[in-house]
């Protein structure tokens, strides 16, 4: 999958990220069981998706391979709200992006001329925090 890499389940750590089933998940916590008479080490996984807040869990072997997906955080200057597009100028680079506005359950204020906090992962955009 693009965007990604592979690594164990083993190096995982809390408050890193994770895909599974093509989506973006945060891992909230991690158990780990030691192997048994006939079978391996296994973990399991509490996980958050970035951009639902759907939790799901995941149990694999510790020797499982998962993919982490490659996060891409910067701020931009929100020049125009659209509906619930929300157009803005990436600081860094100085170019447009159109941005999904966030839910109405999240306490974010968002205007024009404020600064904005946003994230990519898997060619999704998700605005996480405003200034």
């Amino acid at each position: 999958m693009p965007g990604t890499d592979r690594v164990e389940i083993r190096t995982l750590k809390v408050g890193r990220f994770c895909v599974v089933d093509d989506e973006a998940y945060k891992i909230l916590s991690i158990s780990k069981s030691k192997p048994g008479k006939h079978g391996s080490a296994k973990a399991r996984l509490s996980l958050e998706s970035i951009f639902t807040g759907k939790k799901i869990s995941h149990v694999g072997t510790v020797t499982d391979s998962i993919s982490v997906p490659m996060i891409e955080k910067g701020t931009a200057t929100v020049s125009d709200i659209e509906g619930n597009e929300v157009n803005s100028m990436i600081d860094r680079a100085y170019s447009m992006m159109i941005l999904p506005m966030p839910d109405s359950e999240s306490e974010m204020n968002i205007d024009a001329g404020q600064k904005i906090m946003w994230q990519e992962a898997l060619g999704r955009y998700i605005i996480i925090r405003d200034h």
